[in-house]
């Protein structure tokens, strides 16, 4: 079982700020993990397929590449802008 956080327009876009999933066997990477969300439809794809997006487990800032565990803590936000 993994938490996963949607952070600022994300959230807004997907109408979740978070949830638990338990993962198929076969997802064991970040890049896999947010494939897999993004079958679930449109606004998903939108989200998540955009490359801009920063993903953290447990705090720590990652690449796609990135592998995922068992009660890991999952964050997807949005690139940060100033002015």
């Amino acid at each position: 079982m993994v938490q996963l956080r949607y952070f600022a327009s994300l959230r807004e876009a997907l109408g979740i700020g978070e949830e638990q999933l338990a993962l198929p066997d076969n997802i064991t990477t970040v890049a896999q993990l947010s494939a897999w969300l993004q079958t679930r439809g449109t606004d998903w794809q939108q989200a998540l397929g955009d490359p801009r997006l920063h993903t953290a487990i447990n705090q720590a800032v990652v690449r796609p590449d990135a592998r995922i565990h068992d009660g890991d803590e999952i964050a997807w936000f949005p690139p940060v802008t100033g002015g």
